[in-house]
This record gives structure tokens, sequence and C-alpha cells, in this order.
């Protein structure tokens, strides 16, 4: 049976306090423990947008990709809440599939970080219309993803049509 959307969001709600506490931990480390790395946010753009993709979007991304793979078969999250990723068949989830599942997943997000940091190096300068449309590039998909996850027969969001995944919960629930 495939999981609700509650279920789903439940599940991601409860990872995403795990994502808080480690985000915590790097605002800590880079303020008291490594406040150096304080400078690499400061220069330049291409610096900055790869130190907090290094930071942060791969080691969530790829606590995502390991927990949710054949490897971990569940995130905390989904095995608190009795679900799990499969393939269209039913099948624990190859590194491929939910490497790309992850990517298109977390796609907005990074989208997102990509113009927060265009938007604090204009300052009070004029925003291009380009950061307008990427901007609302990133709230379609969201919404785009939460309206599929609902409205969907299988409950499928973009990315699991996409990945040919779908979320199920689990019999022994």
């Amino acid at each position: 049976m495939n999981a609700s959307f509650l279920l789903r969001l439940k599940a991601f709600l409860i990872d995403y306090l795990l994502i808080l506490v480690y985000l915590f931990v790097i605002f800590v480390g880079n303020i008291f423990l490594f406040p150096s790395l304080q400078d690499f946010f400061t220069g330049s753009l291409i610096v900055a947008q790869l130190t907090g993709f290094l930071m942060v979007t791969l080691p969530i991304s790829l606590y995502f990709i390991v927990s949710d793979s054949k490897i971990g078969r569940q995130s905390y999250g989904k095995k608190k809440t009795g679900i799990q990723v499969v393939d269209n068949a039913g099948a624990p989830l190859s590194m491929k599939r939910i490497t790309l599942r992850t990517v298109i997943k977390f796609a907005p997000w990074e989208l997102s970080h990509f113009l927060v940091y265009r938007l604090v190096y204009i300052a009070d300068g004029e925003v291009p219309i380009l950061y307008y449309i990427i901007g609302g590039l990133i709230y379609s998909l969201i919404f785009a993803y939460i309206l599929f996850a609902i409205f969907t027969k299988k409950k499928q969001s973009i990315y699991d049509l996409i990945a040919k995944t779908q979320v199920v919960k689990l019999e022994d629930r």
C-alpha cells in the first residue's frame, strides 16, 4: 500500500529535525571552532556557493541516498513512520535510482541556496528579472511536488515519477 502524503510529511519532518541538528552543529562549528571557514562565504560568489553545497547540501543528500538505498533501506524518519522508498516493482533502490530521486527532490532547495547567495551579493541593488523567475520556479516546483504526492494514484511526487520510485507503507506496522 502506498504511503499517504501526511505519513510522508511526518517522516520528512522527523528527518528534518536531524537536519536541523546537523545545521546547528555546522553553525556552532563555524562560529566557535573554525571561524576562518566564514571567509569562504564572504569572497567569491562561486566559492561561497561551493562551500555551502559541500557543507550542507551534499552531506544531507548523502544521508538520504545511503539511508534510502539498498544499504540502509529507510531514513530515520521513514523507520519511525513505517514507510520505505522502493522502485515501482517493490524492490529496494539501487544507488543510481536513489541518487536520481534525491537530486530531483532537493533541486528546489539547492536552487534556493543559489538564489540567496546572489541576492545577498547584490544587497540593495536592483534585482534582475532572472532572479524573480528562479524564485517562481522554486515555489512552483515545491507546490507541484506536494500536489503530485497528494493527488496521484500511487501518491508519487514528480521526483518519484521521474525516478520510477514509490513510497510504501510497510505491512508489519
